[in-house]
């Protein structure tokens, strides 16, 4: 897979396009890349994406923006699965923010990417001040394929459309089960195993410090997880207990298991919620409450 850090001056091979902005990579945008996929291959297309870097709304309002389900490098990664083979990321500046919708589809879309199919969700918009619509596109002799909502199917959600929303409330809720439903599959976060102060292993767990790229991560607590198909136990916090300057951190203990993991790049699937994090007295206290951890993460996994 090609990727592009800004929109090329030259004209490029012509493509299939997918517009969004993809946080999460949930069911509906899966539904749109799998679209994607079948309209390039039918007309003999490069199948491309165009997605945003920051949020938009990460951009205008940083401090009510969304918490981030995935991180770019994430995203990527889903993108690839999907079997695209040429993404954008375009870069969401103050220059980028007075891009008219016109321009967008003039000098980006046909222009520079020689764009012959656009494909984006039936409620998108676009260009400054969100002024652009799917009937633009129309309307420009764009050969558009709007596709409509994905709804749920899982219990008293049927009917429900999948969204970002819905994931982050789900995981801010604790509710991995409907988080995954939404998802198509369980949350996971990603990233390289990084040296940590060893405080695990002094307490007798020694964990795999997974450096993040989530500044604000949707969900935080001690979860039953799987590390790269491994069951562990995974704190998502800042270890309020230890003494120091609070620093986010995803430090997972990987069960029956001593290997070295260092510099591995690895992905955490969060499956069980198992409690808040808490502050405790002292170490002693908190080792004793891993403990439990670890027999609440056990049965967990001997009973799926």
């Amino acid at each position: 897979m090609q990727i592009f850090r800004h929109i090329p001056a030259t004209l490029q091979s012509p493509c299939a396009l997918a517009i969004g902005n993809f946080d999460g990579l949930h069911l509906g945008h899966q539904a749109l890349l799998s679209k994607l996929i079948q309209v390039a291959k039918t007309q003999h297309l490069i199948s491309a994406v165009i997605t945003f870097e920051p949020h938009p709304r990460e951009f205008f309002t940083p401090e009510s923006a969304p918490t981030r389900l995935c991180s770019l490098r994430e995203k990527l990664e889903h993108f690839a699965a999907a079997g695209v083979e040429r993404v954008y990321v375009c870069r969401f500046n103050q220059s980028f923010a007075k891009v008219t919708a016109d321009e967008f589809m003039q000098n980006i879309l046909r222009h520079a990417l020689n764009t012959q199919a656009v494909l984006v969700g039936e409620d998108f918009r676009f260009g400054a001040k969100r002024a652009g619509s799917i009937q633009d596109f129309v309307q420009s002799g764009f050969n558009l394929i709007s596709l409509p909502q994905v709804d749920s199917s899982q219990g008293n959600n049927e009917g429900t459309r999948v969204s970002s929303t819905r994931v982050r409330m789900a995981l801010a809720a604790g509710n991995l089960q409907e988080a995954s439903s939404l998802l198509g599959r369980p949350y996971s976060m990603s990233g390289k195993v990084v040296h940590g102060a060893k405080r695990g292993r002094e307490l007798g767990y020694p964990t795999a410090n997974v450096h993040m790229r989530h500044e604000r991560p949707a969900l935080s607590g001690v979860y039953a997880v799987k590390l790269d198909g491994l069951p562990s136990v995974a704190n998502l916090g800042i270890r309020p207990t230890i003494v120091g300057v609070p620093k986010l951190l995803l430090e997972v203990n990987v069960l029956d298991f001593s290997e070295d993991l260092y510099g591995q790049h690895v992905r955490v699937e969060f499956l069980h919620k198992i409690r808040d994090e808490m502050k405790f007295d002292n170490l002693d206290a908190l080792k004793t409450q891993i403990g439990k951890d670890v027999a609440v993460a056990r049965r967990f996994f001997a009973a799926s």
